[in-house]
C-alpha cells in the first residue's frame, strides 16, 4: 500500500518537472502553434517571432491581409506576448505606407476586445485598460526610444497582449482589391533596462466652450511629486475646435516648453526639441486653445462628434527602481500661473490642407458650418484676447454655462482603481474608523473611536447617550497618516469626543468633525493645542431647532464663501446651513417615506460632497440608497443618482473634478448587491468602475476620500481598517472608439456594473474568465492543467481512503467503540488545526474576524433605522 502513494506522487511531479525544464526555444514553438494563420500575401515577408540572440527577439505585428471597403475604416488585430516572463520593448519600426494608411496606434493590455484574426475597432480595443505604446501617422516622424529605455511588458504587471489599430483613410489605393499587411515591428529584450518608459496624461475634464466664442482657453496644471522623469516625446489631442495645444514645465516661475502642436496635424508622438527633466516640486502646465465659432450650442468635454477633448500625452522615462508607468493630471491647481504663460501658447500653428488629420468618427454629423471650424489663421497671427482680462478659466466657463443636472460627455470612461497592496496602512488598526479626509498636503486624516463602540446600548429611545460614565475617549482620535508609508505624522483629539463620526478639511486646513453622542459639530485647528475654534450644537442635548442637532453626521465647507453645511442626521432629516462664523442661515429637507421617497426627503443624510464650480451640494441619502444634489444658492433639487448596484444603502461620497466616488453597505438577507466602492462620471451619473479590497474585506465602509490624482481611501467602522486604492497603470482616457481609446459603449458598461441589466461579472472578473477560457483552449496548456488537476484529485482520494482504512483497522484491533458509521468530525478532530465541529472555519487574525450575525454588539448604524419614540404612558 505504501508504494501506491509514492507512485502517484512521482507521476504528479513528473509532468510538472517536464514543464519546468522547457527548451529556451519552446516558447517560440508554442507561440507558433497558437498563432493565427495569416493571408498568403503577408507570409514570406516576416515571421511573427524572430529570435535575435539569447536575450532579444523581434515581434512582427501586422494586419493579416485586409481590404477595407470604405474610407475611414478602422481595423484592429491582437498578438499575445510570446513569453511569460518580463520583457522590454526597446524599439519600434513601422511597416506602413502613407499611400494606404492614415495612422496606426499600438496598445498594450491584458485582454483584447476580440479573439478573431482582426475586427472593426468599433467593437473596442481591449476589455481592460488600453495603454498607448506607439503611434505612427503619415507625414509624422517615427517614435524613437532613447538608449537604455524600454516599455515594460509581460511578467506579473506588464501587458500580455499587443493590439494594433490601423486607420485606412482614403481607400482609393485599394481599387485593385489587394490585401494590406501594414503594421509595426518591435524589438524586445529580456534584459532588465535601467530606464523604464511611461506616459503622463494631462487632460481637462470639465471645460465648456460657449457657442460663438472666438477664443476659449482650457488650462491644466499639477504639482509634480514623484522621482525625476525625463521627457522625450509628446502627443496632443482635441477634436475639431482645437487650434493649438502647448505643454510646459514650470520651475521657479520659469516656463520651459515640452511640446506645442496643432491637434489638426497627424496625432503621433513627436520628439521634444530639447530634453526636459521634471523634478519634485515642479509644476506641469498645459493649455488647449479652442474656438466656439460656428457652433450654436455650448460644447463640453466628451467622446462624441459634437463634444471636445483637451489631452496632452507626455512620454518619459524614469530610473527603473523608481519607475511609474502611468500618471495623470486632471486639475488646474495654479490658475494664476497662466497669467505669465508664454505668448506662443496662444498662437495657432498653420496647417496645410494635405496635412489635416482626419478624425474618423470625430467628423461632424450635424449640419454645421464645417469650413469655419477648420479655418486656420494666416501665418503666426496671434488670436485676439482682451488685454485687461486674464485668460478665461474653467470656473468662469462654468459660471457662463446654464447649470443643468446632466453635463454632456463621458469623462474618464476607463478610470480604474485597485487596492495599493504595498501600502501598510491597512494594518494600522485604530478604533472604529468613522471618517477619512485629506489635508492640504494630501496626507490622510483618520477620525476613529478608540476603545468606544457604537452599539445597541449607546442611546435610549430619545437619542440620549447612555454611556457618558465611560468618559471621553482617552486616546488621540485624529491621526494624520503619511500617504506613502502610513507613518503617523501627527495625532490629536484626546479627551474631546465620545462617539466620533464625520470628518472634513476646509481650504485653510482646519478640521471639521461631528460627534453623534455629543450631538455637536467642532472646528479644530490641527496645529493648535488649544480648544475648538467653533462649536455648533449643545453638548449631550439632541434636538431639531436652530441651536441643536440630533446625531449630526458630516460637514462640508464652501471653499469660496466659507459657508458651513451640516447633515443632521440619524434622527433629523435635514441639511443645516450656517455662516462662516456659525450663525444659522437656513435648513432644508424632511423625513421620507420608505416606499417612494421624493426629492428633498432624507432617511439618514449621512455624507456630504461639495461641487464648488457647479454650485452644488450632494448628499448621500443613506437608507434610501441614493445620492441627491442641490443648488447651494437656492437649495433647489438638481438631480438624483441611484443605481440598482447600490443596493439599499449609500454610506459615503467624495468628489473630485469630473468624478464622484461612493461606498454602499452590506446587503440585507436575500439581496444580491455586494458591498463595494463605485466611481461615477459626475456629468452623466453612470458608473464607470467598481472596486473592492484584496486584503481583508469591506464590512461597513463608512467614509471615503478621493484626491485629485485618483487615489482613494476608504475607512471601515466594523473592521477598523483603512484601505488605499490607486489608479492602475493602464488607465486610459475615454476617447472615441476609432481613436482607439474607448473600449466599451455606455450600454456595455452598464451591463457590466448594474445588476438590473443582468448579473454579469465586472470588467476585471470578465477579464479573468476570458483569460481562463483562453488558457483552456490554447494547445499545449490546457492538457497539462487538466492532467495535474486529475492527478491531484486521485492522490487526495487515495490517501484519504488509506488513512481511513488504517484508522478503521486500529479501532477494530484495540476494541474501539463502533458508531455504526464513519464520523468525519471525530476523524478531522484528531488532526491539528481542526475542531470537532468538523468543518468550522480556521481561526484568523483577530483584526480580520467578522462579527457573527447574532452578535449583539454590532453597530446600530449598520442595520437599524432610528428607534421610534416611546409610547406615552396611559397614566
Amino acid at each position: 500500500m505504501a508504494g501506491v502513494p509514492s507512485l502517484l506522487v512521482l507521476l504528479l511531479v513528473f509532468p510538472s518537472s517536464c514543464l519546468g525544464f522547457r527548451s529556451p526555444l519552446s516558447v517560440f514553438k508554442r507561440f507558433k502553434e497558437s498563432t493565427r494563420s495569416f493571408s498568403n500575401e503577408c507570409l514570406g515577408t516576416t515571421r511573427p517571432v524572430i529570435p535575435i540572440d539569447s536575450s532579444d527577439f523581434a515581434l512582427d505585428i501586422h494586419m493579416p491581409g485586409v481590404t477595407p471597403k470604405q474610407s475611414d475604416t478602422y481595423f484592429c488585430m491582437s498578438l499575445r506576448l510570446p513569453v511569460d516572463e518580463e520583457a522590454f520593448v526597446i524599439d519600434f519600426k513601422p511597416r506602413a505606407s502613407m499611400d494606404t494608411v492614415h495612422h496606426m496606434l499600438l496598445f498594450g493590455c491584458n485582454m483584447p476586445s476580440s479573439t478573431g484574426s482582426y475586427w472593426f475597432c468599433d467593437e473596442g480595443t481591449c476589455t481592460d485598460k488600453a495603454n498607448i505604446l506607439y503611434a505612427w501617422a503619415r507625414n509624422a516622424p517615427p517614435t524613437r526610444l532613447p538608449k537604455g529605455v524600454g516599455f515594460r511588458v509581460g511578467g506579473e504587471t506588464g501587458s500580455k497582449y499587443f493590439v494594433l489599430q490601423v486607420h485606412y483613410g482614403d481607400i482609393s489605393a485599394f481599387r485593385d482589391n489587394h490585401k494590406d499587411c501594414s503594421g509595426v515591428s518591435l524589438h524586445l529584450t529580456r534584459l532588465p533596462q535601467p530606464l523604464i518608459a511611461g506616459m503622463y496624461l494631462m487632460m481637462s475634464v470639465d471645460t465648456v466652450i460657449p457657442p460663438g466664442e472666438k477664443v476659449v482657453n482650457s488650462d491644466i496644471s499639477c504639482h509634480y511629486k514623484k522621482y525625476p522623469m525625463h521627457v522625450f516625446a509628446y502627443r496632443v489631442h482635441t477634436h475639431h475646435l482645437g487650434k493649438v495645444v502647448s505643454g510646459y514645465r514650470v520651475r521657479n516661475g520659469q516656463w520651459t516648453l515640452i511640446g506645442r502642436q496643432s491637434p489638426q496635424l497627424p496625432q503621433a508622438f513627436y520628439p521634444v526639441e530639447h530634453p526636459v527633466d521634471v523634478s519634485f516640486g515642479d509644476i506641469l502646465a498645459a493649455r488647449c486653445v479652442f474656438t466656439g465659432e460656428g457652433r450654436t450650442d455650448a460644447t463640453h468635454i466628451g467622446g462624441t462628434s459634437s463634444d471636445e477633448m483637451c489631452n496632452l500625452y507626455i512620454m518619459y522615462y524614469m530610473e527603473a527602481k523608481h519607475a511609474v508607468s502611468f500618471m495623470t493630471c486632471t486639475q488646474n491647481v495654479a490658475p494664476d500661473l497662466f497669467r505669465t504663460i508664454p505668448p506662443e501658447a496662444n498662437i495657432p500653428i498653420p496647417v496645410k490642407s494635405d496635412m489635416v488629420m482626419m478624425h474618423g468618427h470625430h467628423k461632424e454629423t450635424e449640419n454645421k458650418d464645417k469650413t469655419s471650424l477648420l479655418q486656420q489663421p494666416k501665418g503666426e497671427e496671434m488670436l485676439e484676447q482682451e488685454a485687461v482680462k486674464p485668460p478665461l478659466e474653467i470656473e468662469e466657463l462654468w459660471s457662463r454655462k446654464e447649470k443643468t443636472p446632466n453635463v454632456r460627455g463621458h469623462v474618464l470612461k476607463d478610470f480604474h482603481i485597485e487596492e495599493a497592496l504595498e501600502w501598510p496602512g491597512v494594518y494600522l488598526l485604530p478604533g472604529q474608523v468613522s471618517g477619512v479626509a485629506l489635508d492640504l498636503k494630501n496626507n490622510l486624516v483618520i477620525f476613529h473611536r478608540g476603545d468606544h463602540v457604537w452599539d445597541g446600548n449607546s442611546f435610549d429611545s430619545m437619542f440620549v447617550y447612555q454611556q457618558r460614565g465611560l468618559g471621553p475617549i482617552e486616546e488621540d482620535t485624529i491621526l494624520v497618516i503619511d500617504p506613502n508609508n502610513a507613518a503617523v505624522l501627527q495625532s490629536s483629539g484626546k479627551n474631546l469626543f465620545y462617539l466620533p463620526h464625520g470628518l472634513s478639511v476646509d481650504k485653510d486646513g482646519n478640521y471639521w468633525v461631528t460627534d453623534v453622542a455629543l450631538h455637536q459639530v467642532f472646528k479644530l485647528d490641527p496645529n493648535s493645542k488649544g480648544g475648538p475654534l467653533l462649536i455648533l450644537g449643545r453638548s449631550m442635548q439632541p434636538g431639531s431647532d436652530q441651536n441643536h442637532f440630533c446625531q449630526p453626521t458630516d460637514v462640508a465647507v464652501d471653499p469660496d464663501t466659507g459657508t458651513i453645511y451640516v447633515s443632521d442626521g440619524y434622527c433629523n432629516s435635514r441639511i443645516v446651513q450656517f455662516s462662516p462664523t456659525g450663525e444659522f442661515i437656513t435648513q432644508w429637507g424632511e423625513e421620507s417615506s420608505r416606499s417612494n421617497p421624493k426629492p428633498g426627503q432624507f432617511n439618514v443624510p449621512h455624507s456630504l460632497a461639495l461641487v464648488p464650480h457647479l454650485g452644488q451640494l450632494c448628499v448621500a441619502d443613506r437608507e434610501n440608497g441614493r445620492i441627491q444634489c442641490f443648488k447651494t444658492d437656492t437649495k433647489e433639487f438638481v438631480r438624483e443618482i441611484k443605481h440598482a448596484s447600490f443596493g439599499r444603502n449609500v454610506f459615503a461620497i467624495s468628489y473630485i473634478p469630473g468624478l464622484l466616488f461612493a461606498v454602499n453597505g452590506k446587503p440585507f438577507f436575500g439581496d444580491q448587491e455586494p458591498v463595494q466602492g463605485f466611481v461615477m462620471n459626475f456629468s452623466s451619473g453612470e458608473i464607470i468602475d467598481v472596486f473592492k479590497p484584496v486584503r481583508k474585506h469591506f464590512d461597513m465602509p463608512h467614509d471615503i476620500a478621493a484626491s485629485g490624482d485618483g487615489t482613494v481611501y476608504v475607512g471601515d467602522a466594523h473592521t477598523n481598517t483603512v484601505w488605499k486604492f490607486t489608479l492602475t497603470e493602464k488607465m486610459e482616457h475615454r476617447s472615441v472608439k476609432k481613436a482607439g481609446i474607448e473600449v466599451q459603449e455606455t450600454k456595455e458598461s452598464e451591463a457590466v456594473v448594474e445588476t438590473k441589466m443582468e448579473n454579469k461579472p465586472a470588467s476585471t472578473e470578465l477579464q479573468k474568465m476570458q483569460e481562463k477560457q483562453k488558457l483552456i483552449k490554447e494547445p499545449g496548456l490546457g492538457v497539462p492543467i487538466v492532467l495535474i488537476t486529475t492527478l491531484l484529485v486521485i492522490l487526495v482520494v487515495v490517501l484519504l481512503a488509506i488513512a481511513l482504512y488504517i484508522r478503521w483497522k486500529k479501532s477494530k484491533a484495540f476494541g474501539g467503540k463502533g458508531s455504526g458509521g464513519l464520523n468525519l468530525g471525530n476523524f478531522f478532530a484528531s488532526r491539528k488545526g481542526y475542531s470537532r465541529k468538523g468543518f468550522d472555519r480556521l481561526s484568523t487574525e483577530g483584526s480580520d474576524q467578522e462579527k457573527d450575525e447574532d452578535d449583539g454588539s454590532e453597530s446600530e448604524e449598520e442595520y437599524s433605522a432610528p428607534l421610534p419614540a416611546p409610547s406615552l404612558s396611559s397614566s
